[in-house]
């Protein structure tokens, strides 16, 4: 029998409906109903086993991942990236420890890759009870640090990419300390979906040291991307280089202080605030950023929309919208970062 998403599958989807009253205590049946059907049509058309026992394990992590992390959803998350060679007596372990200690005192929890170096620094820093720790099997280098061991916000992971999902998705910002090709991958990553709107906007901090780590990155991206075209100018709103970790701390609680966050509603950018912007400030910024807003359309203040009932705790809060043009995340960066001089 060929299953469908989209046309009834007769006995299937009684059994399927049967299935998920039976289980009781089902969120959102109907994209659970989808999922079972995923899996039945994985099952029909994929015969390579090592396949499936990937895309089995890739559900089960991911599962987990909600799981661990639901109970802290109403709290803001800072992703911490850099070395795991990092030694306790260097410069920029002591500067992490407090980074991540001021963090937690402004209500902040901590994410890193729960190992040592840099990860320990962080978790250190913020205490075990305000951090995660998704961590990765490898061969070396990578045991749970002493902070996070037995932790019950511990997760380890065997692919990467279920862990990448878990350091981006779940963070208010992004802060790389230097580091080798691991920091590297993670902190490109996070450029790119920033860059390309595939996450939400969000503060990424590169944390110098004396010898200009990121400094000289500033200088490679200005020199071999920009010059060439690889990137934009407004690609330089994307991150924020500071060797201060009072100024990184800053740069976070300021990206959050009339912005709150966004969505795309039926092809609409909906801006939440957390206070109300005038109608001289909404001109201001239709003068400031014309490139933003597809040509003909207007930021209009609303309220929230029927589609945002799925997120009851954000309904009060005002917002902003507009037909947004794609092509602009760097922009929209600096968009943000106007909002928050209002």
């Amino acid at each position: 029998m060929e299953l469908s998403f989209s046309r009834p599958n007769k006995e299937i989807d009684q059994m399927i409906s049967c299935l998920i009253e039976a289980a009781g205590d089902i969120h959102d049946a109907g994209i659970i109903r989808e999922m079972i059907l995923s899996t039945l049509k994985i099952g029909q058309e994929v015969d390579y086993q090592a396949d499936l026992k990937l895309i089995n394990r890739t559900l089960r992590e991911m599962r987990f991942t909600a799981r661990v992390f639901g109970p802290y959803r109403d709290r803001k998350k800072v992703t911490i990236f850099g070395s795991a060679r990092t030694g306790r007596d260097d410069e920029m372990y002591g500067k992490c420890v407090r980074f991540s200690r001021m963090l937690a005192d402004n209500g902040y929890m901590i994410i890193t890759g729960g190992g040592p170096g840099i990860m320990q620094a962080g978790n250190e820093g913020a205490g075990s009870e305000n951090s995660f720790a998704v961590n990765i099997r490898l061969p070396f280098e990578q045991q749970p640090n002493p902070v996070m061991y037995r932790n019950p916000r511990l997760i380890t992971y065997k692919y990467f990419f279920n862990r990448k999902v878990a350091f981006v998705k779940e963070a208010a910002a992004i802060v790389v300390f230097p580091g080798g090709f691991g920091t590297l991958d993670e902190a490109m990553e996070v450029f790119t979906l920033i860059q390309t709107g595939k996450t939400s906007p969000k503060p990424l901090i590169l944390v110098d040291d004396d010898d200009g780590y990121w400094e000289q990155f500033f200088a490679f991206v200005k020199q071999s991307l920009l010059v060439k075209g690889f990137i934009s100018g407004e690609d330089f709103s994307l991150f924020t280089i500071t060797k201060n970790e009072r100024e990184a701390v800053e740069v976070i609680e300021t990206f959050y202080r009339v912005y709150h966050s966004m969505r795309f509603i039926d092809h609409r950018l909906v801006i939440r605030l957390n206070k109300a912007l005038s109608p001289e400030q909404i001109n201001t910024l239709e003068e400031e950023f014309p490139e933003l807003i597809q040509e003909g359309e207007h930021i209009d203040s609303c309220g929230a929309m029927p589609e945002e009932a799925d997120q009851p705790d954000l309904l009060d809060l005002p917002r902003i919208t507009m037909k947004f043009d794609h092509h602009h995340y760097g922009l929209l960066l600096a968009f943000i970062h106007r909002i928050n001089t209002f």
